[in-house]
């Protein structure tokens, strides 16, 4: 059984791109500034040219790696930094996860697309209220100075 990995980027209206790691094992630097990032923004400037890009990501290596940061400055791209229960933690991940469970795969791309497809069949209200969840932990989190946890 092969392993597939990919990053998957969306918004508050829903799913921007998934790009496929395409046989590599890691997400590197390299290739998350030269290959992931350029699909993801032209996709992103195709929706709306004028409005600024703030892009929430996670702190692995290839995301805090210098040249990423250099690339992000260049593109004139703001990063928001991680915050505890990230709408991937408690909402994408889970509800795409029960969508696909069980499902077997011929290829790669056979599986990034029903992915991208699982992400797509979410409705623009379920995007809207994952969001508005997400800006309710964040302030539970600096209400208790950090000292929030939820019960699993």
């Amino acid at each position: 059984m092969a392993l597939l990995q990919f990053s998957s980027f969306v918004s508050k209206a829903g799913h921007i791109a998934t790009i496929p790691l395409n046989e590599q094992t890691t997400v590197t630097a390299d290739w998350y500034t030269a290959i992931c990032l350029p699909k993801v923004i032209t996709e992103l400037r195709k929706i709306n040219p004028e409005r600024r890009i703030i892009l929430h990501q996670d702190n692995i290596s290839s995301h805090t790696a210098q040249k990423t940061r250099q690339y992000l400055t260049e593109e004139n791209l703001e990063l928001f930094d991680h915050p505890p229960y990230s709408p991937n933690d408690f909402f994408t991940f889970p509800k795409i996860k029960n969508r696909l469970r069980g499902q077997r795969f011929q290829s790669p791309e056979e599986a990034a697309d029903a992915f991208k497809n699982a992400v797509l069949d979410l409705p623009a209200n379920e995007w809207n209220k994952c969001f508005e969840n997400w800006f309710e932990r964040m302030q539970m989190c600096i209400n208790l100075r950090g000292e929030y946890l939820e019960k699993q």
